[in-house]
């Protein structure tokens, strides 16, 4: 199969399109019926995540997705491009904070740090969630953005 790139604007409305989208190249790639719905709310979650982190940090950057099947694994790798330290706090499972709460208001973030502590708290289960649907996951904060990594066997 060869590899499919898909991009969208940071709109919660693009996520059930993406979702969409990934259904359908994995049904088409051989994967499992029984995994669909996997692949369908890893991405959803994946693509929420990275949505939510555009919204803040740079709303004109779209979210990219990445499609792809080697003949034994189908995979989904959803890139934003919130960089470097913003995407710190959300790229790990159990991560702290990247700054105190003082600092963060010295940074004139619109939300209180009671907000951002929620926003942390739920991008974590949005992480563990997609660890727990997905084969396979990587997770990797890199200069340009986080990348979230999702495979699943095709034809079992």
């Amino acid at each position: 199969m060869a590899t499919v790139e898909v991009s969208f604007s940071a709109l919660p409305v693009h996520v059930r399109t993406a979702r969409l989208i990934v259904t359908a190249v994995a049904r088409r790639s051989g994967v499992a019926e029984t995994l669909l719905d996997e692949v369908r709310l890893a991405v959803g979650e994946a693509c929420s995540r990275a949505v939510e982190a555009h919204r803040r940090h740079c709303p004109d950057e779209p979210v990219r997705l990445e499609l792809s099947g080697n003949g034994r694994r189908f995979e989904v790798v959803v890139d934003d491009s919130v960089p470097g330290d913003d995407a710190a706090g959300t790229a790990t499972l159990g991560a702290a904070p990247t700054a105190s709460p003082a600092e963060r208001d010295e940074r004139d973030f619109s939300e209180s740090a009671a907000d951002l502590g929620l926003a942390e708290d739920v991008a974590e289960l949005g992480l563990a969630v997609i660890a727990g649907l997905a084969d396979d996951v990587e997770i990797a904060t890199t200069p340009k953005g986080v990348q979230i990594r999702m495979s699943w066997p095709i034809g079992t």
